[in-house]
């Protein structure tokens, strides 16, 4: 993948229904829906991501600085850099949980900290774990995890979630309990809650972990069809995925400089 030009991404262009359980009905109605009726997941297509003078610490660690980033709708920014560069650690920035140590995060020139919640409501963030309650079967994982982002009066989610899984080629295990899945499947039902409730922001760890083929190719198409939407993307990974026009951030462009050298 090409690197980013120091202190800003650059362009680059190809790189080769059922219900839950009594104790989640509860939940939905005493905390979920509530809550999800705060969130306006709709967007207008003119969005703007951005990043400015960034400095992240963790531990007792600076992992990057002065990193600066700009996405918009329909962009793909594609983080690269070795391990422990602090991929993640952006990803979790952008998604807010974590907090910069120094720098401002904007959407549409507002800071993130002015509205979490209405920042929460606008992305998807799929980090490592994959997060499949064993108990529950596949669809109803789904539908737990697109009910807390569902609009009033929206009524069933059921279709979402069935389309969502087909697009990751899963549709045969809805009924399955999540215990018994691969860890292949486990990332597919975890990747098909961006599909099952739609938000404008996607923000991706390895998304291709333990993915077959066909998983990445269903993966690509779902990317395609949210950049068309206005959606924007940010990922790492070390698969070279089909993407066209994207942006490639090269973490290791933001380590820190120490005496007598680089930081580790």
């Amino acid at each position: 993948m090409a690197g980013a030009l120091k202190g800003r991404a650059h362009k680059a262009s190809g790189l080769s229904f059922l219900k839950a359980p009594l104790f989640f009905t509860f939940f939905f109605q005493a905390f979920a829906i509530p809550c999800a009726r705060l969130l306006n997941n709709s967007w207008d297509g003119m969005n703007l991501f951005t990043g400015k003078d960034l400095v992240c610490l963790r531990g007792e660690r600076i992992v990057f600085s002065g990193l600066d980033f700009g996405i918009d709708a329909g962009g793909v920014l594609v983080l690269v850099g070795p391990n422990g560069s602090g991929k993640s650690s952006l990803l979790r920035l952008m998604a807010g949980l974590l907090g910069p140590m120094s720098g401002t995060l904007q959407w549409n020139g507002e800071a993130l900290t002015e509205d979490p919640e209405a920042h929460n409501g606008r992305l998807h963030y799929v980090g490592h774990l994959d997060a499949v309650k064993p108990v529950l079967s596949v669809a109803e994982n789904l539908e737990f995890w697109s009910g807390l982002r569902a609009k009033a009066g929206e009524g069933d989610t059921g279709a979402a979630v069935l389309a969502a899984l087909e697009a990751f080629g899963i549709g045969h295990l809805a009924a399955v309990p999540g215990r018994f899945l691969s860890a292949g499947q486990k990332r597919r039902v975890n990747l098909a809650r961006i599909l099952a409730a739609p938000a404008p922001l996607w923000l991706l760890d390895e998304p291709t972990t333990a993915l077959d083929k066909r998983a990445v190719a269903g993966l690509e198409r779902a990317i395609v069809k949210h950049r068309e939407t206005g959606g924007m993307v940010v990922l790492s990974t070390h698969t070279d995925l089909k993407l066209d026009a994207f942006q490639a951030l090269d973490l290791s462009d933001f380590a820190p400089k120490r005496e007598g050298g680089w930081a580790a």
